[in-house]
């Protein structure tokens, strides 16, 4: 008798294509359901955090299933931080579970933090909060223990193939993370009377196009992406460089500690800009002594131009936020709240203000 497990796993195996649609359907759903009845915004956030939990579990799910297939070959080579990230996954045993950790709680914690809300005192759930932020500290200094590299988010692999791709199981009762025992028959061939035996006409002179004098793809633009970089000859482990000074080792460990920092100061005291403009010097101080890295470290790269991307959420914050960003959003939605699809937009807008007020999570670090 198969276990429940086992038997999802086959039905998400032959339903993977559905199931990847149904994901994308809801998940737009809860970008529209706060505002709409009581407690909307708990139900939103419980299907998100329920989808990314379940997409979380089917990645690892479908990975292992591509890659128990001898026959897949994906049609692009898989980008740097899944190579990374999948590399140090296989390596570390703790890292592993600590990214999967660290990925579930950002998942949860705004969900976390509603429940908190409504059933406990503001200092309660101010002390959650910093639990929580202490626990995502911890899980990420135990990553830049292991790697000895500046941290990358996500930590984890992300899905890069198409569920369409996923070879299909004959049997449904084998273990749907095992390729099946016998490979497909091939179809039947033509039968020799039934096929066109008749010879082609040779093509007349006005009936065809002239050669082209120019091709039409430049030979560079044509093999330029066929080409291999420095990254795509590096061990993946090795795409990100490790951290070698106590400045460099200072400015990822300040990078971490600033959601710490920030909450527990927002714990003790909201009412002044304190904890705001700790956590931007905090933010700019990590920025300004950080490496820069070579023209070759993509990965590298790209997670700081995403470090320094999220500095603009810090318009959603504070001070910033109740005396500048607010107004000028309240202003553009009552201005907007009757123009055609513009409307829509400004609804939205309306809805998503007052959980902005309400809940760290919505804007944190």
């Amino acid at each position: 008798m198969s276990s429940p497990f086992h038997s999802y796993e086959s039905f998400l195996v032959n339903n993977v294509s559905t199931i990847s649609t149904l994901e994308s359907s809801l998940r737009s759903v809860t970008w529209i359901l706060p505002g709409r009845f009581k407690d909307a915004e708990l139900a939103s956030e419980a299907l998100s955090a329920l989808l990314n939990v379940m997409s979380m579990y089917h990645d690892t799910l479908l990975s292992k299933i591509m890659q128990s297939d001898p026959k897949y070959k994906p049609l692009l080579p898989s980008s740097s931080h899944t190579r990374y990230t999948k590399a140090w996954s296989e390596k570390s045993f703790t890292y592993k579970w600590a990214a999967r950790a660290l990925e579930l709680i950002r998942f949860v914690e705004l969900l976390v933090e509603m429940g908190l809300r409504r059933k406990t005192s503001l200092k309660a759930r101010w002390r959650g909060i910093v639990f929580i932020e202490m626990i995502k500290a911890f899980l990420r200094f135990t990553l830049l223990r292991i790697t000895r590299r500046p941290l990358i988010s996500p930590p984890i692999p992300e899905r890069e193939f198409d569920p369409a791709a996923l070879p299909e199981f004959s049997d449904t009762s084998s273990s749907p993370t095992l390729a099946p025992s016998s490979p497909p028959s091939s179809l039947p061939s033509t039968p020799e009377h039934l096929r066109n035996n008749h010879a082609p006409l040779p093509p007349h002179s006005l009936l065809t196009l002239p050669p082209p004098t120019q091709s039409p793809i430049p030979v560079e633009d044509y093999l330029l992406p066929k080409a291999l970089t420095t990254s795509s000859v590096r061990t993946p482990t090795s795409l990100v460089r490790t951290l070698k000074n106590p400045k460099d080792w200072a400015a990822e460990v300040i990078y971490i500690l600033r959601p710490l920092v920030y909450a527990s100061m927002l714990a003790s005291d909201r009412k002044t800009n304190r904890p705001l403009l700790v956590a931007l010097m905090l933010e700019f101080l990590s920025r300004n002594i950080r490496r820069v890295p070579s023209s070759s470290s993509q990965l590298e790269r790209a997670e700081y131009a995403s470090r320094d991307r999220d500095i603009l959420w810090y318009l959603l914050r504070g001070s910033i936020w109740k005396t500048w960003s607010r107004p000028k959003l309240e202003s553009f939605a009552d201005r907007t709240a009757n123009i055609p699809l513009v409307g829509l937009f400004s609804a939205l807008v309306k809805d998503w203000i007052p959980l902005i007020d309400d809940y760290y999570y919505y804007t944190a670090p």
